[in-house]
């Protein structure tokens, strides 16, 4: 059997880094009989009538053959030191047992793929795997002992519930502060780090965790006073098919959030990340899919290492939202750091809450969430009217669940957090282009703090103009001097000639309007245009003339809208 390295060796590609990502309604594992920390080296395809040859450390596709008639094909890749070999199994139970059998003998791990699985796809997701944690060795081993209290706490502050997290045996993994408001349920499984046994009978004779183990059902446990137990909300945290723990939320004394469902859904896919076992611990994979998705979209990674942890094909579209924090001035950096991480985590249990595959990752003072699409959207559509409905749909669902977003945030951080929808990119290697059309949404946004949300089409005039501004400005040649002796006329008297003007231009020359928005006579704002046009030389019946003043006007006075 494989033992593992020590830790102070730089970590290798083993099957429990790709058998989780893999895992699912198409693949499942189904039987490792020398254990998850067996080495992977490569991804192989294989035919039943190929040569013998060398297998060492390969995950082996037995493609072209299905139940027993991949037997041989499965025996003759575990002789070739094969570590994992996905094979068909076909709808026979007998075939299911043969296979299993003999890869036990065979010492390989045993991968059913079941006739719904393109092999080309799960080719493509265990490569990159593989590639991903060869590029980042170091992340695919970290672990924080805090990582499921610290959900558990979000997920508390999130819901107004009390939290806590289970293994399969029912032992409590971690749980939120709840000062005095736990149940005697709650009291008794923190202090023996077990759900109480009655409590349990009850469960399982409602046949919760058979549910629990159907899906992602969320699932709602009645109050029992007699035995101490408060109403509660509870999921199961899975990966494939296999059950890895619950979670569970205790009602206090107020009512739980509205959404408190939808959340939970999220946090337990977030909790799949981290009862993934590696060897010395929960895996921090979580990190891994963060730290992947900020080089995807500073443009340092390619989308593969992404997608594999995702569980999604490179070449799906994709749709990025950036997130300001408007971080309050005077924060010291430990508490800057804390502050981050936690707002980090709130927007993760809403991403994935949101879409499983959705990932949030911090870049340079921001937050961005990288939301794939799943498959279902106008490409999949039958014709140019459904594809556009479906667009429009997927638009507006995305848009309330950002809102709802920025509001969460709001109120725990206090600041005019702010959020821009990018347009979508058809690739995820378009992902660095959505994350700067995002960053420019939000530049333009910063003269309008109490707006939560905006699209690219909704301030696309105001992007494109501080574009041109920013285009101006660096290149003076070409600057007309009118405006600039405007401004420096105003500068020597006191005077706000370049700001009437300005007002002015923008009216389409709308005296009355101006003149009620300054507080001034209409005859005040033509003199002061007409003072304008005297010591500046603009021609205003020029409409090139007016359109560059305009630009000049709103360089000078810094009125790019951002």
């Amino acid at each position: 059997m494989y033992t593992p390295s020590d830790p102070s060796v730089p970590a290798v590609v083993q099957l429990h880094h790709v058998v989780p990502t893999l895992s699912g309604p198409l693949v499942d594992l189904l039987i490792a009989p020398l254990g998850m920390e067996r080495p992977l080296t490569s991804v192989v395809i294989a035919e039943p009538d190929d040569e013998p040859r060398s297998y060492d450390g390969a995950l082996v596709l037995v493609i072209g053959a299905r139940g027993r008639s991949a037997l041989g094909a499965m025996m003759a890749a575990g002789r070739g030191g094969a570590t994992a070999v996905a094979v068909r199994t076909g709808a026979d139970p007998g075939d299911v047992e043969a296979l299993r059998r003999a890869a036990s003998e065979c010492g390989v791990a045993l991968l059913g793929v079941s006739d719904g699985a393109r092999w080309e796809q799960v080719e493509a997701v265990a490569r990159t795997v593989v590639d991903t944690v060869h590029q980042a060795p170091d992340l695919a081993g970290q672990y924080a002992d805090n990582d499921l209290f610290s959900l558990a706490q979000t997920l508390a502050s999130l819901t107004g519930g009390i939290v806590s997290v289970e293994d399969t045996a029912n032992r409590v993994l971690a749980y939120s502060r709840s000062g005095d408001r736990v149940d005697e349920v709650r009291r008794l499984s923190i202090l023996g780090q077990a759900c109480p046994e009655g409590y349990l009978a009850v469960l399982r004779e409602a046949g919760v965790y058979a549910r629990l183990r159907a899906g992602e059902e969320v699932l709602e446990v009645a109050e029992r006073p007699e035995l101490g137990a408060r109403r509660r909300v509870v999921a199961g945290v899975t990966a494939g098919s296999r059950l890895l723990g619950t979670i569970w939320i205790q009602e206090g004394p107020a009512p739980l959030a509205e959404r408190t469902g939808e959340l939970l859904k999220g946090a337990a896919r977030l909790a799949t990340l981290l009862l993934i076992r590696h060897p010395g611990g929960p895996g921090r994979h979580s990190v891994l899919r963060e730290e992947l998705a900020a080089g995807l979209l500073e443009g340092r990674l390619p989308p593969g290492s992404l997608a594999g942890q995702l569980g999604v094909m490179p070449d799906c579209a994709a749709t990025v939202i950036g997130i300001d924090l408007r971080e309050r001035d005077g924060m010291d950096g430990p508490s800057l750091e804390l502050g981050r991480a936690r707002t980090t985590e709130i927007v993760s249990v809403h991403a994935a809450a949101y879409r499983r595959t959705a990932v949030a990752a911090p870049l340079d003072g921001r937050l961005y969430v990288l939301v794939p699409e799943s498959g279902t959207g106008p490409d999949h559509a039958t014709n140019k009217a459904h594809a556009s409905h479906a667009d429009s749909l997927a638009e507006s669902t995305l848009l309330t669940w950002t809102a709802d977003l920025v509001a969460t945030l709001r109120r725990h951080l206090g600041t005019p957090v702010q959020a821009a929808v990018a347009p979508p990119v058809r690739k995820l290697t378009e992902a660095p282009g959505a994350r700067l059309s995002a960053d420019r949404i939000l530049r333009v946004m910063e003269r309008e703090p109490s707006r939560p949300v905006a699209t690219y089409a909704q301030v696309r005039a105001a992007v494109v103009l501080r574009e041109v501004l920013g285009l101006l400005a660096g290149h003076p040649a070409i600057h007309d001097p009118a405006v600039r002796i405007l401004a420096d006329h105003d500068r020597r008297h006191g005077t706000d000639l370049c700001g009437s003007l300005l007002q002015y231009l923008d009216a389409f020359g709308e005296v009355k309007e101006v003149a009620e928005r300054l507080h001034i006579h209409p005859n005040t704002l033509r003199h002061r245009v007409r003072r304008a046009v005297k010591l500046s030389g603009l021609d205003l019946h020029d409409p090139d003339q007016r359109l560059v003043a305009m630009l000049e006007l709103r360089k000078i006075r810094g009125l790019d809208r951002g």
